[in-house]
């Protein structure tokens, strides 16, 4: 009903309307803006926060390499005992290797350039080729997180003395090495394929995509057949009453619950009861899993809920059975959105780690798990431990795990997507 209240009466039916016209598209417009200002602030927000991420964690992709020649004298290594040979000293003379003609001092100023663990790179690679005794072994050693810092830029070497991690003497036997030509900064494939370290320089995530995995699947088998098969009963053949409608509402309100709550369920049932093994992939897993299975078992049942009644009409008018009805034609049907929502789910639970946390996926282990019952992290849980280390060198592989997590949460989304679609032409 128009409002002619403002209107007078000399005014012209033609210039009340263009009036109204008028309005009616400026508020139009208005409705347009806001709409235009909200998402651009989203896409801003979304923007910083991608923009903070990747400056503070593109360092941690690559890694301060130095090129050390290791001497594999049959004095310090004997062949017949490779792990029990004095591979400390094979080091020492690497390093003496790096300053020829420097004094004792700066030797010992320059052994800090390498990680603590060069001694076990080099057994690895001697035990790797048993021929190297003898011989010599030019390896690429990762720097200590110190001198990383300095090669990156990260730290300053203009600052004060008494400000920096190294001193004078540090810094001054670093040059010695980088004017030999020695130092290098590859990508840092130990961010993916190692486990695990106290020392950033070396520190990895294989342990936790793996363990992330052993979940996902457990979460995957335990939550897809029961969301689905619970879905399927209570939309095509649970009675409508009062108990079918209190376990609707228990479903829809097991989605909202904080997934921490989820955690004490697991924590209490599955640790406590169960004794099943604590920081086992199987049990973030399962844990995992209730908290999937709400979200499987709504989204399955609005999928099946958008199937025209006029399919499972037809198939009944055919002499089909129900189940046949529901198997052969309302299931293919609905299953493009039942996968989106699985995937999307699997997604979610990817990234929680107040639940994982409280069943002990948060342990500090140094190699990736054989299975499903050893002890594991998981993505999210790594970056928690990384993110509460002192360690400077942790803040930019923090920001870098975010970006890897980020990364396999896109791509999980965009195989739904891709599923969807795939499956829409086919059916």
């Amino acid at each position: 009903m128009t409002d002619t209240s403002a209107v007078s009466v000399s005014d012209r039916p033609a210039d009340v309307a263009a009036r109204l016209r008028k309005k009616r598209y400026a508020a139009d417009r208005r409705l347009r803006a806001y709409g235009i200002g909200a998402i651009t602030v989203a896409v801003g927000l979304l923007g910083i926060l991608i923009a903070t991420l990747v400056l503070g964690g593109y360092q941690a992709f690559t890694q301060t390499h130095v090129r050390v020649t290791f001497p594999i004298s049959t004095q310090n290594v004997d062949a017949d005992d490779l792990r029990g040979s004095n591979w400390r000293a094979v080091v020492t003379e690497g390093v003496e290797n790096l300053f020829p003609g420097q004094s004792e001092e700066v030797r010992g100023l320059g052994a800090r350039i390498l990680t603590n663990n060069t001694q076990f790179f080099v057994r690895d690679a001697v035990i790797a080729n048993p021929s190297l005794v003898g011989e010599t072994l030019v390896l690429e050693v990762p720097a200590s997180d110190p001198y990383d810092q300095l090669n990156k830029g990260v730290l300053d070497r203009d600052l004060p003395e008494n400000r920096r991690r190294l001193t004078d003497e540090q810094i001054a036997a670093y040059d010695i090495v980088e004017e030999q030509g020695l130092v290098s900064r590859p990508f840092n494939w130990a961010l993916f394929f190692n486990a695990d370290s106290r020392f950033p320089e070396i520190a990895g995530l294989s342990g936790a995509i793996v363990g992330s995995f052993y979940a996902l699947m457990i979460c995957f088998v335990i939550s897809f057949p029961v969301g689905i098969a619970a879905a399927i009963y209570l939309e095509e053949f649970a009675p409508r009453n009062r108990y079918t409608d209190i376990i609707e509402v228990n479903i829809n309100n097991l989605a909202a619950v904080p997934s921490i709550v989820f955690g004490l369920l697991g924590l209490a049932v599955f640790l406590q009861i169960f004794g099943l093994p604590r920081s086992a992939p199987l049990v973030g897993g399962m844990v995992l899993s209730l908290m999937t299975l709400p979200t499987i078992i709504i989204v399955t049942r609005n999928a099946l809920k958008s199937v025209p009644p006029s399919i499972r009409e037809a198939a009944l008018g055919m002499g089909a059975s129900k189940h046949q009805v529901i198997m052969h034609h309302v299931l293919p049907l609905a299953l493009p959105g039942i996968l989106t929502g699985t995937i999307i789910g699997l997604a979610q639970a990817l990234g929680e780690t107040a639940p994982l946390l409280l069943i002990g996926m948060n342990s500090f282990i140094t190699s990736p798990p054989g299975g499903v019952m050893e002890a594991s992290t998981a993505l999210p849980t790594q970056i928690f431990i990384w993110a509460d280390s002192p360690e400077r060198g942790f803040v930019a592989r923090t920001s870098a795990a975010i970006l890897v997590l980020l990364g396999f949460l896109i791509t999980m989304n965009a195989i739904a997507i891709f599923l969807r679609q795939r499956l829409e032409r086919t059916w």
